[in-house]
């Protein structure tokens, strides 16, 4: 890895955050990880972005339920607040506007997850940002898009994950719906917003002309269930939602050994063979019923339950040793405090430990990283989360030029 900050892919880019909860500011992190600089605006007088009320904290003490300290900090922010300048601005404020104007002007990315209207009624909608900054890429995350949506038109990930048909691909045929552990439509619509915001950026260095960059989770979410043609299954009388196995790859699925479940990928054929004699059954591999995939998928159920009964007693390791001998895709199910300390993730900083901006290390967590690794590029996200307001100075004097009597007077007036 460099150590250069130049050598990173977004470095010399401004980005202006004015995002809150998770989806907005998940995307900014991405980007400050790709060498961003991105000033988080927090609203002094709400106590800044609403996760920095989110149990659990993490201080002093190590990690508690409640705030014991002043200085503890949530572990929600400590995780999607690293490698960011905190300032704050009540945009609310009529006097906030020229502070707002100055940022803009040093910006080449604004990025918001508003409810549709919002900003329009604050002054700060694209259409204002436009008139100041005519290059800049303004990035609205929403859960319908910039139209609004039914009702108030704001979303949360479940419901999101409920209108995308997400839910009804997991769990058992028949079965009740099934809400994704992971806020998959809070993550998904980011990753999304990051490549628009890249690509309208590199548009922008040949035309000198910014642009709307508009990504709801909806539709980022109802995109990815399309990836999948649920409707050609059902026309075709093939189960949507199938459990633990997946009878139209068989052999496919989760399958549960002596100390544990083991995930099994074996849709082709080499790889079917391979699980019959990882079984010690050779003498099925050219048996007519199993040969070829239509045929595999016809008896699913019954080659399910065959390799079911073989691995159920084995130590989970024995089973998967046996199917990797053979070549074929084999793996144990992990828990998420197992996964994250997977060395191979730790070691590509895929998963890095975060720290508390005053304390240090004082617990034993782990972090998303930047799960992209560049030969030629420096990416990561090592810098702790800031304190409400911390770059106060060095954004409003620095950058924007403001004297000490005009950040003290914006102080005072509360207006910062």
């Amino acid at each position: 890895m460099t150590e250069n900050a130049t050598d990173q892919p977004l470095a010399g880019r401004t980005v202006i955050d004015l995002t809150t909860a998770l989806a907005g500011p998940y995307a900014t992190l991405l980007l400050a990880g790709l060498g961003a600089t991105v000033i988080k605006v927090e609203n002094p007088a709400t106590g800044g972005d609403t996760s920095r009320n989110n149990a659990p904290y993490l201080g002093r003490d190590g990690l508690a339920l409640s705030r014991l300290h002043d200085d503890d900090m949530s572990v929600s922010m400590l995780l999607r607040g690293r490698g960011k300048l905190s300032v704050t601005l009540n945009l609310k404020d009529p006097r906030s506007k020229t502070v707002f104007t100055d940022l803009v002007r040093h910006a080449d990315v604004l990025v918001e997850n508003y409810s549709p209207g919002v900003t329009s009624r604050l002054g700060i909608d694209y259409a204002a940002v436009r008139e100041i900054n005519p290059a800049l890429v303004y990035t609205s995350i929403s859960g319908f898009g910039a139209q609004g949506g039914p009702g108030s038109g704001k979303a949360m990930d479940a419901i999101i994950q409920a209108l995308s048909g997400v839910m009804m691909t997991a769990g058992e045929p028949g079965g009740d719906p099934v809400r994704f552990g992971l806020p998959i439509g809070d993550l998904l619509a980011p990753l999304y917003a990051v490549v628009g915001t890249v690509s309208a950026l590199l548009q922008a260095e040949r035309t000198g002309h910014g642009q709307h960059v508009d990504v709801s989770m909806l539709g980022a979410l109802t995109s990815l269930v399309a990836c999948e043609p649920f409707d050609a299954y059902d026309a075709v009388g093939l189960e949507q939602r199938t459990g633990a196995m997946v009878p139209r790859l068989a052999p496919f699925g989760i399958l549960p050994a002596a100390d544990g479940h083991v995930a099994l990928c074996a849709p082709t054929d080499a790889f079917a063979r391979g699980v019959l004699r990882a079984m010690g059954r050779a003498d099925l591999v050219d048996d007519e019923r199993y040969r070829t995939r239509d045929r595999r998928v016809e008896r699913a159920d019954e080659l399910h339950a065959l390799i079911a009964a073989w691995c159920r007693d084995l130590p989970r390791a024995e089973v998967i040793a046996r199917l990797t001998a053979e070549g074929v895709p084999a793996a144990e199910v992990r828990d998420p405090l197992e996964a994250v300390r997977d060395p191979l993730v730790r070691e590509r900083r895929e998963v890095v430990p975060p720290t508390h901006p005053r304390h240090g290390a004082v617990a034993d967590l782990s972090a998303t990283g930047m799960p992209i690794v560049f030969s030629g590029a420096d990416v990561g996200l090592d810098g702790p989360a800031p304190v409400l307001g911390q770059h106060n100075d060095r954004v409003y004097r620095e950058l924007l030029g403001y004297d000490a009597d005009d950040v003290a007077a914006l102080a005072a007036d509360a207006v910062i």
